[in-house]
């Protein structure tokens, strides 16, 4: 008797709640139609004083002073409109991953770089701005990850949302959208997609895949051993060594955004603070190391950057 008390309780409240979206539904379509009809039943004069309202808030002052940043994404659409229309028409769209990078690091490792990266990078060019990273990357199989934590779209998703970020870009009064991609599995998509944007756009605006920033002394490895005197063992320039999807590179310039995201307290802890037979401490040091790569490899991107430009 008992659990026939339960079973009908339970088909009550299922049909409780079916009645309930039901009804939500309906609300919503009805709200929908009714909007549709108030604006088909707007006399002219009423249409053209709602498009005249539009048209000066698009061009109405900010009423406040806006912040100091290079990210889309932080600011408001009065401060990028404003931004546009001071000269800052390069957009910037820098592509990272989630994905496995050993023990100690984050699995956001190229979204950090780039946070650092492309803020140097657009306030060394002056004209430019950042669009958010995208996170969202080719990194194998999406039905068929090996490690947890890895996320991963297709190739060809890839490459689409590139276009329609670029598109998107372009829509509003950038002139330039920029490629930069940290990761390997990257480049091919980023590099066809600036080619079907340049296509589609005809030369009204222009896209541009710069390799430069991921290959040009890749991971740094040179600049480490040449103008810092860093050597990693074993020396050979690879993104994994003994195990480890991380290096001197990528943790120095992850600890200028956050030491945390390479866990650095807990290795200094359990006296692990160290890379590839490199030691990293005290945190300062590291830091320091990082700001100095960021400045090198600002120089290399910007450099092919206004070559890229001229060019074209």
């Amino acid at each position: 008797m008992r659990n026939a008390m339960w079973s009908f309780l339970v088909a009550l409240v299922a049909l409780v709640a079916l009645v309930a979206l039901v009804a939500l539904a309906a609300v919503a379509v009805s709200t929908s139609v009714t909007e549709a009809q108030g604006r088909r039943n707007l006399t002219p004069e009423q249409q053209a004083e709602r498009q005249r309202q539009r048209e000066a808030m698009m061009t109405a002052p900010r009423p406040i002073d806006g912040v100091n940043s290079v990210w889309i994404h932080e600011l408001t659409w009065m401060e990028v409109r404003d931004e546009i229309a001071s000269g800052k028409t390069i957009g910037i769209v820098g592509t990272g991953g989630v994905e496995q990078n050993g023990p100690y690091v984050a699995g956001g490792k190229h979204n950090y770089v780039l946070e650092a990266m492309c803020d140097a990078i657009a306030r060394e060019l002056g004209n430019a701005m950042c669009a958010p990273v995208m996170r969202y990357v080719p990194e194998g199989d999406p039905e068929n990850l090996r490690f947890p934590g890895t996320l991963s779209v297709r190739q060809e998703t890839f490459q689409m949302v590139l276009e329609d970020v670029g598109n998107s870009l372009k829509s509003q009064g950038f002139t330039d959208v920029v490629f930069i991609g940290d990761s390997g599995g990257n480049q091919n998509g980023m590099a066809a997609a600036a080619e079907a944007l340049n296509e589609h756009w005809g030369g009204v605006a222009r896209a541009h895949y710069i390799e430069e920033y991921y290959r040009e002394d890749i991971w740094s490895c040179e600049y480490l051993k040449e103008e810092l005197g860093i050597f990693q063992k074993p020396d050979v320039c690879s993104a994994t060594r003994d195990q480890y999807h991380d290096d001197v590179h990528y943790s120095s310039i992850i600890a200028t955004i956050n030491p945390e995201r390479i866990r650095a307290e807990q290795r200094i802890e359990k006296d692990l603070y160290s890379i590839n037979q490199v030691e990293l401490g005290p945190i300062e040091r590291t830091i320091e190391i990082g700001q100095k790569l960021i400045e090198y490899r600002t120089e290399i991107t910007v450099r092919a950057i206004s070559r890229s430009m001229s060019s074209n």
